[in-house]
């Protein structure tokens, strides 16, 4: 296994078993839920807004390391950003675990590039982000990967 792949375990593991930002925001904004029926993972997603700018984002939920992992990054990455920049990035991560592009500008979130060789993961990893994207257009209904 070459060096870079195991650094890449490492940091998906660090976030599985400490996820960061992971509780319940009392007081937030807004909010979303996602379920990925091919593993049984389950997130929240919590916003809260200054104006355009999401000041704070945590989740909540189960599943299995690649959908927590990806949901703890997420929130680490999202955090202090405007909603554009936000959607942004939410559609540059999609094509970077479809294997669509590279993500050289996406930092930590690199982790998940090989995902694409692992379809039921796409959708693993991919869970948090759509939760996301439902929570910024304020859609009512649980998000499905499916």
């Amino acid at each position: 296994m070459s060096e870079a792949r195991e650094l890449y375990q490492e940091i998906i593991l660090d976030h599985n078993k400490k996820p960061r930002n992971f509780f319940k925001l009392e007081k937030a904004d807004l909010t979303a839920e996602g379920y990925n029926p091919i593993c049984g993972d389950r997130i929240s997603v919590y916003l809260q807004m200054d104006g355009d700018h999401i000041s704070n984002i945590t989740f909540q939920g189960s599943g299995c390391a690649i959908s927590k992992a990806s949901a703890s990054l997420m929130t680490s990455s999202i955090k202090g950003k405007s909603k554009e920049e936000a959607e942004d990035l939410v559609g540059k991560f999609r094509k970077l675990i479809m294997g669509e592009a590279p993500g050289d500008d996406l930092g930590k979130l690199t982790v998940f590039e090989g995902v694409s060789e692992f379809p039921a993961r796409v959708k693993c990893a991919s869970l948090a982000w759509h939760t996301l994207q439902a929570a910024l257009e304020k859609k009512r209904e649980t998000v499905s990967t499916e």
